[in-house]
């Protein structure tokens, strides 16, 4: 159950880097508000998991969910470029959130 809400956790950084784009200063209260409960619920979910997965391996998950979420994101919503080499590297960031689960204990 722990590794569910890391994941979910990390989709909930998605989230929170997604509405900070739009949050405008902090102006913008419909986005700001979802930011603040993003990134709540995020940090809320990483503290769970990180209560038994090991905390090194629970953050450089979290992590890598959200910037690989935040970089696909940033391809398909806004424009940003999609290339054969940025590609790769999603995926080799793919390849190390895997290994970082099939060696955790």
């Amino acid at each position: 159950m722990a590794w569910a809400y890391l994941i979910l956790g990390g989709l909930f950084e998605v989230g929170f880097t997604t509405c900070l784009r739009y949050a405008d200063g902090f102006r913008n209260v419909p986005w700001s508000l979802g930011f603040l409960v993003s990134v709540t619920l995020s940090m809320l979910l990483l503290e769970i998991a990180s209560r038994s997965i090991p905390m090194g391996t629970a953050y450089a998950v979290w992590t890598g969910i959200g910037a690989l979420g935040t970089v696909i994101i940033g391809m398909l919503w806004f424009g940003e470029p999609f290339t054969l080499l940025r590609s790769l590297l999603v995926l080799g960031v793919v390849a190390c959130i895997a290994g970082l689960k099939l060696t955790a204990h």
